[in-house]
């Protein structure tokens, strides 16, 4: 992939652009099997599943610069001035699609740039994000109310510009720090999830929903999971962190009797319970919002199988001791941090590492997903 902006030295987000695509995969499957060769020397490595190295990312987190009627969209530099960067290669086209509506919108109404070094303005972020049907999500982070009307007058003004545009909200963002999103989210459509169909899955994202920002190597990682539980057949399952359900959804497609995603966001949850009673199927399926440690140590039936999607931290030396400690059988792991989960794993030395794939979830940077599969000893 090549990309104007890191030749001209106005980004350099994507560490490894120039790195022939092939290299960047096999030197993320050796730095992953490496990590994880001393707590598992017995793994069997799958093929390293990719996509497309250009025009893959679902989502854009869009920084607004400039000036009143001459905002841009993109980063900032180290002077914390904007830069911008409509020109990405990285998103979906629809993505790509909304930037030039998104700038005239913001131009048009006259909606005034956070500036960063002076801690002024109010528009600090847009959010776009875009689900493979073409519908598509838009967020306004700005600092206070001061030019909510503004946005919400003209809603149906953006949605006839953008075609397929479903969701408009607006996130309050008060506090000057590097916090993207404040507590407070204001939907301004009819419509408050964004429905995103993987395969005979439909998830219903929130405007404060986590989705794999790589919709096909979502599906990947959905799939693996979906082949490996299938292979053990389990009656009941816990997904923990379960998000806004799309493995525990995919696990009930598989055939299990009963399946509980756990997870600590009340919209994600919300989202998750709206997907389930869209599901065709027979399987007593549940979502609780909750902490996935406390939850666990306070079941009274052990699950066949336990899913974990956790953040880079890991799932931490007091899940790891319950998971080592407690009759599941199997366990899937999948993770976004190679050295977390060597850490989780060595934890649980019960439950032996058998199968793991390494998941490209985004090509152009070191980042990597991997996912493991252990059973109990």
């Amino acid at each position: 992939m090549q990309c104007d902006y890191y030749d001209d030295g106005r980004c350099r987000s994507c560490r490894l652009m120039g790195v022939p695509y092939p290299t960047q995969v096999t030197d993320k499957q050796d730095r992953v099997s490496t990590a994880l060769a001393a707590v598992a020397p017995r793994l069997t490595w799958a093929e390293p599943m990719t996509g497309p190295e250009s025009g893959f990312r679902n989502r854009a987190k869009l920084v607004v610069a400039g000036a009143v009627g001459d905002p841009t969209l993109g980063i900032l530099d180290d002077r914390g001035a904007g830069v911008d960067l409509q020109q990405c290669g990285l998103y979906v086209p629809q993505v790509s699609a909304t930037f030039e509506v998104l700038e005239d919108f913001i131009a048009d109404l006259r909606l005034l740039p956070y500036n960063v070094p002076k801690a002024r303005g109010e528009l600090k972020h847009v959010l776009v994000t875009g689900a493979p049907d073409g519908r598509t999500m838009v967020r306004f982070v700005l600092r206070s109310r001061q030019q909510l009307d503004r946005i919400e007058r003209h809603v149906v003004a953006l949605q006839r510009e953008i075609p397929g545009l479903e969701v408009v909200s607006v996130n309050l963002q008060p506090e000057h720090k590097a916090v993207i999103e404040g507590a407070e989210e204001i939907v301004l459509t009819r419509a408050t999830t964004l429905p995103v169909r993987l395969d005979d899955v439909t998830l219903h994202l929130g405007p404060r929903s986590f989705f794999q920002t790589n919709t096909a190597i979502a599906q990947g990682l959905y799939d693996q999971a979906t082949a490996w539980a299938t292979a053990t057949a389990p009656r009941s399952a816990l997904d923990l962190y379960c998000g806004v359900g799309g493995f525990a959804l995919h696990l009930a497609r598989a055939g299990a009797q009963r399946v509980t995603g756990v997870e600590t966001s009340p919209d994600a949850v919300d989202g998750a319970r709206r997907s389930a009673a869209d599901l065709s199927t027979a399987t007593d399926v549940e979502f609780v919002t909750a902490d996935a440690t406390a939850y666990a140590r306070d079941l009274h039936e052990t699950p066949d199988l336990v899913v974990v999607n956790p953040p880079r931290r890991g799932i931490g030396g007091d899940l790891a001791a319950w998971l080592n400690e407690s009759d599941v059988p199997e366990l899937i792991y999948s993770s976004c941090n190679v050295e977390s989960l060597a850490r989780d794993l060595a934890a649980m030395p019960a439950l032996s590492p058998v199968e793991a794939r390494l998941f490209d979830m985004f090509p152009q940077t070191d980042h990597h997903e991997v996912m493991v599969r252990l059973s109990r000893r």
